[in-house]
């Protein structure tokens, strides 16, 4: 089994460590990460300059391509550029912090996924739930093991799983749900600050709305400690708005 991997917290997380090494075990694996931190980028590509790719050794040894670019820009890389041969499953992480309900939009983990995807190459996107997070066994185990299922089982053309895993020891997890994409989301706000020059600058910061209630839905379920799993798509069509459309008459207004 041929294996990519990426992320967004850079080719130097300590996820990404633990899932290459959990990886190794079952198939050839290929890093191609970014070179700093990218979180929250999005499905963002780079345009505007030129991409450089480096060669990363730890301990002596060859580790991986480190693209100073964007999740996304790595998996076109290493699929069109740096791999021989277009890999079985592209798997994105292991992420610090969560990626469920409304933050998937703006992951870089879960974009590096989805760029896979449009790639048609089946894809996961695989995080923990904190941003200190110092339990990635099960995490790794887990991704190893759903690996294996979706190359032996397939996804359909464009969707990927999102997996979000507890920061917890493996006999702490509740379990394994199959989830919904739930609806929780942060309420924003750029904080007004001085600089030690006495110029106005701005932070992001905020509070998480939690409207989640569901086990079904993939914040909550982790919240409960239970591992999730959503399967999502780049298809971002409404299609009950596309019907309801057809009576607005639309399309008859150049007529």
């Amino acid at each position: 089994m041929n294996i990519l991997i990426s992320n967004d917290d850079g080719i130097n997380s300590p996820g990404l460590l633990a899932l290459a090494n959990e990886l190794k075990k079952i198939g050839n694996v290929t890093i191609v990460a970014p070179l700093t931190e990218q979180s929250a980028v999005g499905h963002a590509i780079t345009m505007k300059y030129p991409l450089r790719v480096t060669e990363i050794y730890k301990d002596g040894e060859f580790f991986g391509y480190a693209v100073d670019g964007t999740p996304a820009d790595c998996i076109k890389m290493g699929i069109r550029n740096i791999l021989k041969e277009t890999p079985d499953v592209v798997v994105s992480g292991i992420n610090l912090g969560s990626n469920a309900a409304i933050n998937i939009i703006y992951s870089g983990t879960v974009s590096a996924a989805r760029e896979a995807t449009i790639m048609d190459v089946p894809a996961i996107a695989v995080s923990v739930a904190s941003h200190n997070a110092k339990h990635f066994e099960f995490a790794a185990k887990f991704s190893s093991q759903l690996s294996q299922l979706v190359v032996k089982n397939g996804l359909p053309n464009g969707t990927l799983l999102n997996v979000n895993v507890p920061d917890l020891p493996e006999n702490e997890i509740a379990g394994v749900l199959i989830t919904y994409q739930g609806k929780s989301k942060w309420d924003d706000v750029y904080e007004e600050r001085i600089d030690p020059y006495g110029n106005k600058y701005y932070w992001l910061t905020g509070k998480l709305l939690e409207t989640d209630k569901d086990l079904k839905q993939d914040h909550f379920a982790l919240k409960n400690n239970y591992v999730s799993v959503t399967p999502i798509h780049f298809d971002l069509t409404d299609y009950k708005t596309f019907e309801a459309l057809q009576n607005w008459n639309i399309e008859n207004f150049k007529k």
